[in-house]
């Protein structure tokens, strides 16, 4: 029961989509018809808003860190079951019919709560990247290829399988961008 209610709230706490909230509240638009349609703050900077961009980056940290840090103290045992709920429902949120966002930002905020040093070294390997390419979503994924290796030979060889998954689902998210960086066709992002 225990395990089932866990699962059950972080999912719900990270379906909440803030792209979508942000940019319907305070844009009256509907971030689905921007860009490239994702709930996402990829997406959400796109708006031409950097307020809302920025804001739905932020928001979409948080609500991965605030359950995972309250199952990491009471639950500690779960801490990977809450952290794959939160990204399913960043990813498959249940109000926007399970269509949401790539999990970028929510993996940002699962990472810092599991080891603060694995969210520093992504955001350091998707900066290098980023500052390279200018591509958001080849950093999302050269960042997040980099963190089951990372883990594996310098923090723990016991877990680094969680994270061969959620590369696996970051992978399945950014599939159109894949197509679109193999085609040299993806739009750079300018964060500034």
């Amino acid at each position: 029961m225990e395990i089932s209610l866990i699962a059950l709230i972080s999912y719900l706490l990270g379906s909440i989509p803030f792209g979508f909230l942000l940019t319907r509240i305070f844009l009256k638009k509907d971030i689905r018809t921007i860009g490239s349609g994702n709930i996402g703050a990829t997406n959400a900077l796109r708006t031409g808003n950097k307020v809302i961009g920025y804001s739905t980056l932020i928001l979409d940290i948080l609500k991965a860190v605030i359950p995972i840090l309250v199952v990491k103290v009471y639950f500690s045992e779960f801490i990977f079951i809450s952290s794959l709920s939160v990204f399913l429902g960043h990813v498959f949120p249940i109000w926007l019919k399970f269509n949401g966002g790539k999990g970028v930002a929510t993996y940002v905020g699962i990472l810092f709560c599991i080891n603060y040093i694995l969210g520093l070294f992504f955001i350091i390997s998707w900066a290098v990247v980023f500052l390279i390419s200018k591509y958001s979503s080849l950093s999302s994924l050269l960042a997040s290829l980099l963190i089951p290796v990372y883990h594996y030979f310098f923090i723990d060889n016991e877990h680094y399988y969680f994270f061969i998954i959620m590369f696996i689902l970051i992978f399945y998210t950014h599939k159109e961008n894949i197509k679109r960086l193999k085609n040299n066709t993806e739009s750079k992002t300018n964060i500034y």
